[in-house]
């Protein structure tokens, strides 16, 4: 019989693989922010990242670790383990990339030297983790949560010093061993239980005293934890009810005598997204940990941890859509359809400039408070930092969602096709940033809990707010929204997404109306602050030049 012969194509009419791009060279507006929020001499850097970040191999190795998802080996007791999880040898090249970029400590190096925090080194620290998150995300939950925990070690000054050494790192280090016999550790969290979820006071994990116990003191900890990440970190920050109340231990993966300590994997959760990551449910029976603080100040301990989680979340979110407008932008301007080229079309033209006013925004908002974490010693950066930390994780993580189905829908049916793009891996990834560390509501609240006891943080910021806007009269009545729902108090948690919603729209505005180009300004203010206020992408008129926005969100290679 004679060969059949392909009557297919090959790529006809078909996007170019979207790698070989420098995430940082071609993102203008990521390179500006960088500058203008203090970390320019960061830039070097960055761009070597951003091009390691952007090369075909890491896509392969984001497709690969997403692929081939985390298991529970079969062989964990014959090693002296319950449960050991195993990872595809490429999420463990994207944990050696980002953790030699220094994502889990870069801006904790200070510490070793007793010297001060690098000029600018959370913004330029944020601006890497954005690129990571649009290499593969998964992979960033322990580099979160390890840089994170950090801030809450230091109310324990002799355990931090235990572990900095093995924290500051760059070495990335896999190995089931005590933490003495490693070039570097990982550092996860146990927060939630079943019964409980959010509300972590209902915690019912007991921590019982060795010898007295008392700050830097060994407990025995007993119980469960329904959602546990990251379980082949080192050690974990855990909640658990001690004498006190609610405490905060670090639970190491080996007891001091150098067993492995009582953690008992039960099993991985299923999820939607951030598969490459695995995410546990766990018991601890009897486990070693030495209390964090005060007894009965574990939510205040693990608030510092959570705070810079927070943080992360919304660069994450602002990196997954920087990453969904690109592939969008790039497909657009290969694919042809009706004797034109997608980018050609005024419709398609329209939708992905309004996505791009809008990249460029939560971009804006997210580095903007990275500065104010460069600033913590600042008051008025101090009180940004509180209030607007729930706000941009609420607004920023909030839209993410409903964006990557956007730009998923730009690429047609390869969207939605898993080894044709990673549009439909970017979809699932998106919610979980909303959900984690604290969802829409428990934001709306964190963010009504500083009105209520921190007003005059929330006075500070109005302050910077209204002279950045003054002059522009969309901008000063969206600040007049603001401060009469603040004068409304009877109705303030009802009312909270909203109020939420306008602080973060305003300070948007006002960072967009203070640094774009004024075309690029005009176009944002004119759609975000119009009638149709939540508007679908490219359901908005745009009043300047589609093309030039087009050409700042992504430069023709």
């Amino acid at each position: 019989m004679a060969a059949v012969q392909p009557q297919t194509p090959d790529n006809l009419n078909q996007s170019p693989p979207f790698w070989g791009m420098n995430l940082y060279e071609t993102d203008l507006a990521l390179r500006e922010a960088v500058a203008r929020e203090g970390a320019g001499g960061a830039s070097g850097n960055l761009a070597v990242f951003g091009a390691r970040a952007g090369s075909k191999d890491a896509f392969e190795l984001g497709l690969r670790a997403n692929e081939n998802t985390p298991s529970i080996s079969q062989e964990s007791s014959a090693i002296g383990g319950d449960g050991i999880v195993l990872y595809d040898p490429a999420y463990h090249e994207l944990m050696a990339t980002s953790m030699g970029q220094g994502l889990h400590c870069s801006t904790w190096e200070h510490l070793a030297s007793g010297g001060k925090p690098q000029k600018g080194a959370h913004v330029a620290r944020c601006a890497a983790f954005y690129m990571a998150a649009q290499m593969e995300a998964g992979h960033c939950c322990p580099v979160t949560m390890t840089h994170a925990a950090v801030a809450a070690l230091r109310n324990q000054p002799e355990i931090l010093d235990d572990w900095l050494e093995k924290v500051l790192s760059r070495s990335y280090d896999p190995a089931l061993l005590p933490m003495t016999e490693k070039a570097s550790v990982t550092l996860g969290m146990g927060m939630t239980e079943i019964q409980g979820g959010t509300d972590v006071r209902a915690n019912i994990t007991r921590a019982e005293a060795v010898e007295g116990g008392g700050p830097g003191g060994q407990y025995s900890i007993t119980g469960h934890k329904y959602f546990m990440s990251a379980p082949m970190s080192d050690a974990f920050l855990v909640l658990a009810q001690a004498k006190g109340g609610l405490s905060c231990f670090l639970m190491p993966r080996f007891r001091p005598d150098g067993g492995i300590n009582e953690i008992q994997i039960l099993r991985l959760k299923d999820k939607l997204g951030n598969r490459s990551n695995a995410s546990s449910e766990a018991e601890f029976h009897g486990a070693c940990a030495r209390l964090i603080g005060e007894e009965g100040q574990g939510v205040r301990t693990i608030l510092d941890m959570v705070t810079l989680t927070r943080l992360d979340c919304a660069v994450s979110s602002a990196g997954l859509m920087r990453s969904a407008l690109a592939h969008a932008i790039h497909h657009c301007r290969h694919r042809s359809v009706f004797q034109k080229l997608l980018i050609d079309q005024p419709l398609m033209e329209r939708v992905l400039a309004h996505m791009s006013l809008h990249v460029e925004a939560a971009a804006m908002l997210v580095f903007r408070l990275a500065r104010a974490f460069d600033n913590a010693h600042d008051e008025r950066e101090k009180a940004y930092s509180r209030l607007m930390t729930p706000v941009a994780k609420y607004w920023i993580c909030k839209s993410a969602p409903a964006f990557a189905y956007e730009a998923m829908e730009c690429l047609g049916g390869n969207g939605y096709v898993e080894d044709a793009s990673p549009l439909a891996r970017l979809y699932r990834e998106a919610p979980v940033n909303a959900i984690w560390e604290g969802s829409g509501n428990v934001m709306c609240l964190d963010v009504l809990r500083v009105v209520r006891r921190d007003p005059e943080s929330v006075e500070r910021v109005v302050e910077e707010l209204s002279g950045a806007i003054r002059g522009e009269p969309r901008l000063e009545a969206e600040l007049e929204r603001v401060k009469d729902m603040l004068a409304q108090t009877s109705s303030l948690e009802e009312n909270g997404r909203i109020l939420t919603g306008l602080i973060a729209e305003l300070a948007a505005g006002a960072l967009v109306h203070a640094h774009a180009p004024q075309m690029i300004a005009e176009c944002y203010l004119s759609t975000r602050f119009c009638g149709q206020r939540d508007a679908q992408y490219g359901s908005v008129e745009i009043k300047g030049d589609v093309q030039a926005i087009l050409e700042r969100a992504l430069p023709v290679g």
